[in-house]
């Protein structure tokens, strides 16, 4: 019973994974990619979206699209278990995007997590969050 119980919690951790739709990143080139996206679930108010592949990046911003919500913080989790904390406290209408995010270099991403509040009766919209890396190849 335990070997199942454990074996369900496995599976529904992956779809959750593949719910969010990552982008393999296979480009090198100077300049934006999109490299995650994900329909927010409001819910929860918290999401993810992991980040796969060519993931060095100088500095990121968060785009979002058909819905507004307001972020509040997100975090930037890199290869080497470091993290950044990004406050932002911001509503965002759709189309919107944040400010762009430095790291001072290149550094390997592994996922972001952010934190939202939905705005007025959206409760019913989904909104298209989307990451975007920039790569500067120093």
């Amino acid at each position: 019973m335990k070997k199942l119980v454990l074996m369900l919690l496995i599976v529904a951790s992956q779809v959750s994974v593949f719910a969010q739709n990552p982008k393999v990143v296979i480009s090198d080139k100077n300049g934006w990619h999109k490299i995650g996206e994900t329909k927010v679930d409001f819910k929860n108010e918290t999401d993810k979206i992991l980040v796969i592949g060519a993931n060095r990046f100088s500095s990121i911003k968060i785009k979002v699209a058909e819905a507004p919500i307001n972020l509040e913080s997100f975090v930037i989790y890199f290869d080497n278990d470091e993290k950044q904390n990004v406050t932002i406290f911001q509503e965002f209408k759709a189309p919107g995007e944040t400010r762009e995010v430095n790291f001072g270099g290149e550094k390997n991403v592994k996922r972001i997590e952010f934190i939202y509040k939905t705005i007025g009766d959206n409760r019913d919209k989904k909104a298209h969050v989307e990451l975007w890396g920039f790569k500067s190849n120093p």
